[in-house]
C-alpha cells in the first residue's frame, strides 16, 4: 500500500506538471533573465527572441545560425549582421517538416533532420530569402515519431552521424537501427551503426583533442522519481554498446529486460546525471572568452522532467574532464523554473567564435547569450 500511495502522490505530481508545461502560454514577454543565476562574471542576455520551438543549433560559414524545431515543423535562419551579440532578423527557411530537429552546416549546405529522412539545402546562406528545393540525402530511416525527433552533426571523420531513438519507454526491438547512433556519409550512402544499446541521444560532440565522441543519453521512465539518472557517454571506437534496455547508468538493472542482458558488455556511463533531466545539447568548450578552467569542458542543456513529482533540470550543467575523464558534474546556470513551473526549458548549446555560449529554449522561443566579463 506505500508503494501504491507512493505511485499515485508522484502519478498525480506528475500529470499536474505536465499540464501547467503544456497549456501554461509563454511569450518573449515573460523572458524572466533576472532568474538566471550564473558564476561570478557571467552575464546572459536574449541573442533571438520570437523563435517558437526553438532546438538544435548549428552556425553556418558566413555567421548564419540555423535553429532547428520539433513539434512547429519549421527551420529558421537568424542572422546577426553587426556581430553585437543580438539578431537582427530572423528568417524561417522551410516550413511542414516532420520534426526537423536536427540542422548540420557543410561546405555550404545545411542538412535538417525529419524523423525519417535527411534533407540537404545547398548553397542556403547565399539564398535564406528564397531557398533552394531541398534534396533527399536518405529516407531510409524508420517513421515512429516517438523519440524519432534527431539530433545530427558531422564528426571530424566527415561522416554525418544520425541517431534513431528507441520508440518506447523501454523495449527491446527486432530491428537493430532502434535505440544506436548511425553515421553515413553526406551523400547519404554508407549507412551503418556505430553505436548501440542508446536509448535517445539529443546531444553529442567530439573531444577537441582526442577526436572520440561523447553523448548525452535520456533514461528511462517509471521506476522511480530518483532512478534512472540520466547519462553522458564516451565512444572512443565504433561497435560499442552502452546498455539499453538492459542496463541504466552505472548498474542498474532493467526490471523487464536485465535477465536477456546477463553475460553481455556493456560501457558504463563517464558521468551519472540527475534523473530525468532530460539532457539534450551539449558542447566541448572550445572558445577563448571563458576562463581557462572551462575550456576542454562539457556544457549540457537539461531541457527538465517530465514526469517527477519534483521537477528537476531546466538548466546549463557542467561536466569538468581532468585527463580524459569526467570527475564532476555541477550546475552551471539555472533559473528557468520558478515555483515548481517552468517559463523555459533549455534544449542546445553552441560555441560561438568570439567565445560567448548561446542557448536554445523550446518553451520560451528564444536563444540566449552567455558570455563572460564585459563582452
Amino acid at each position: 500500500m506505500e508503494r501504491q500511495g507512493w505511485l499515485l502522490r508522484g502519478a498525480a505530481g506528475a500529470l499536474l506538471f505536465v499540464l501547467l508545461l503544456a497549456w501554461t502560454p509563454v511569450s518573449a514577454e515573460k523572458i524572466a533573465l533576472e532568474d538566471i543565476k550564473l558564476p561570478p562574471g557571467f552575464r546572459i542576455s536574449v541573442y533571438a527572441d520570437n523563435i517558437a520551438g526553438a532546438r538544435s543549433l548549428a552556425l553556418g560559414a558566413k555567421g548564419t545560425l540555423f535553429v532547428g524545431t520539433r513539434d512547429k515543423g519549421v527551420v529558421y535562419a537568424v542572422v546577426d549582421r553587426t556581430g553585437d551579440g543580438r539578431s537582427d532578423e530572423v528568417i524561417t527557411i522551410a516550413r511542414g517538416l516532420n520534426m526537423p530537429n536536427g540542422v548540420a552546416f557543410r561546405n555550404g549546405s545545411l542538412y535538417v533532420a525529419e524523423v525519417n529522412r535527411v534533407l540537404r539545402f545547398d548553397r542556403i546562406e547565399d539564398q535564406l530569402r528564397n531557398p533552394p528545393r531541398p534534396v533527399v540525402v536518405n529516407d531510409s530511416f524508420p517513421k515512429d515519431k516517438h523519440h524519432g525527433w534527431k539530433f545530427i552533426r558531422f564528426g571530424p571523420d566527415g561522416l554525418l552521424y544520425v541517431p534513431v531513438g528507441a520508440p518506447c519507454n523501454v523495449c527491446e526491438e527486432k530491428d537493430p537501427r532502434y535505440a544506436t547512433i548511425m553515421r553515413m556519409r553526406p551523400d547519404g550512402t554508407g549507412l551503418e551503426i556505430f553505436a548501440a544499446g542508446v536509448r535517445n541521444t539529443v546531444g553529442f560532440d567530439w573531444h577537441p583533442e582526442t577526436r572520440e565522441l561523447w553523448f548525452t543519453d535520456n533514461g528511462r521512465d517509471w521506476m522511480g522519481d530518483d532512478r534512472p539518472p540520466d547519462e553522458l557517454n564516451h565512444a572512443p571506437r565504433a561497435g560499442l554498446h552502452f546498455g539499453f534496455p538492459f542496463r541504466h547508468g552505472a548498474n542498474i538493472i532493467d526490471p523487464g529486460f536485465g535477465k536477456k542482458g546477463k553475460g553481455k558488455t556493456f560501457v558504463p556511463p563517464e558521468m551519472e546525471l540527475g534523473p530525468h533531466v532530460a539532457s539534450l545539447g551539449m558542447r566541448f568548450y572550445t572558445g577563448s572568452m571563458f576562463p581557462a578552467e572551462y575550456r576542454g569542458q562539457i556544457f549540457i542543456a537539461e531541457h527538465g522532467s517530465w514526469n517527477r513529482s519534483e521537477p528537476l533540470g531546466y538548466r546549463v550543467t557542467l561536466v569538468r574532464l581532468r585527463g580524459g575523464k569526467a570527475v564532476s558534474y555541477e550546475v552551471f546556470a539555472e533559473g528557468w523554473i520558478r515555483d515548481g513551473r517552468a517559463w523555459g526549458r533549455p534544449v542546445d548549446v553552441l560555441v560561438m567564435p568570439d567565445g560567448a555560449l548561446l542557448v536554445s529554449d523550446d518553451k520560451a522561443g528564444a536563444i540566449y547569450r552567455i558570455s563572460y566579463g564585459r563582452k
